[in-house]
């Protein structure tokens, strides 16, 4: 039937945006080059798909069913690219606020070892994905889900939590503390990072919640704004063995929930040693 990928993608574009002109435009195509191309593969598979009977598309059974092996086919376009462009390229390996804490360095030793002409690098992005819904990093450790249905997630294991405060603190002495303990009498704001910190209100009881809170960006500004007395933090234990900081200490929380730490990929791997990759990551943790 002499099928092309463009016209795939320019049912894939009519089904996402419904109408023709939308779909024009995101193909950076005009109105009536796009009806062609709609009209060519109609012709070409033999049965109407796309229903026109309204000013919003509609794909008809057989639309529907050629989108779904038609997303498929571009997918695996993609990732045949992405593999033939990666083989020269280092793996990228994105995190937020902290990769492996203790084990980061055992890991990053037996890629070496293990993989010497299979560099990687090391990639922090602040964002939920850590880099992998852009495509800056092939995989990423997390330490949330990201709310990306093209992002593979699996639990590698749960880190305590610990109360960043700023090392005048009356209770940055303290050998543990408490939840209420942080939020009791006229308590600093709690910093909060929404995008990838692990840390939120609701840790506490209602009646307990802190009165205040301040946004920041990143890992930089939440230690910064923690060590000159504007807030303090809850955070994970490997981002106090990653992150050590003049002006701020960290003290185990007592009756905090764990924190779990995620390894997270592509659906479609962007790099051909990702699978390789993955196994040494479990490998490390399980040992």
């Amino acid at each position: 039937m002499d099928v092309e990928l463009r016209h795939l993608k320019a049912l894939a574009a009519i089904a996402d945006a419904g109408t023709v002109t939308a779909a024009a435009a995101l193909l950076h195509m005009t109105q009536p080059a796009l009806s062609r191309t709609l009209a060519q593969l109609e012709a070409r598979v033999g049965v109407r798909l796309v229903d026109r009977s309204s000013r919003h598309l509609d794909l008809t059974p057989a639309g529907a069913t050629l989108l779904g092996h038609g997303r498929a086919i571009l997918a695996h376009l993609d990732a045949a690219l992405a593999d033939a462009r990666a083989v020269d390229r280092p793996l990228r390996l994105g995190y937020t606020c902290a990769v492996l804490g203790q084990q980061t360095v055992p890991l990053l030793r037996s890629w070496r070892r293990g993989q010497p002409h299979a560099p990687l690098e090391v990639v922090r992005q602040d964002n939920s994905t850590a880099g992998l819904a852009t495509g800056d990093t092939d995989v990423a450790v997390l330490r949330t889900v990201p709310a990306d249905p093209r992002i593979r997630t699996e639990a590698l294991y749960t880190e305590d939590r610990v109360a960043a405060l700023p090392d005048d603190h009356p209770l940055a002495a303290r050998a543990r503390v408490r939840l209420a303990e942080l939020t009791a009498g006229p308590a600093l704001p709690l910093a909060l990072w929404p995008d990838t910190g692990t840390a939120s209100v609701e840790l506490w009881p209602p009646a307990q919640r802190p009165h205040r809170t301040v946004e920041v960006r990143n890992v930089d500004e939440w230690l910064n704004l923690i060590a000159t007395g504007g807030a303090f933090g809850v955070g994970a234990a490997g981002t106090a063995e990653s992150h050590s900081h003049p002006g701020v200490r960290f003290v185990p929380i007592d009756d905090a929930p764990a924190a779990t730490v995620y390894l997270a990929r592509p659906a479609h791997p962007t790099h051909p040693r990702t699978e390789e990759f993955l196994a040494a990551v479990r490998e490390v943790v399980s040992a």
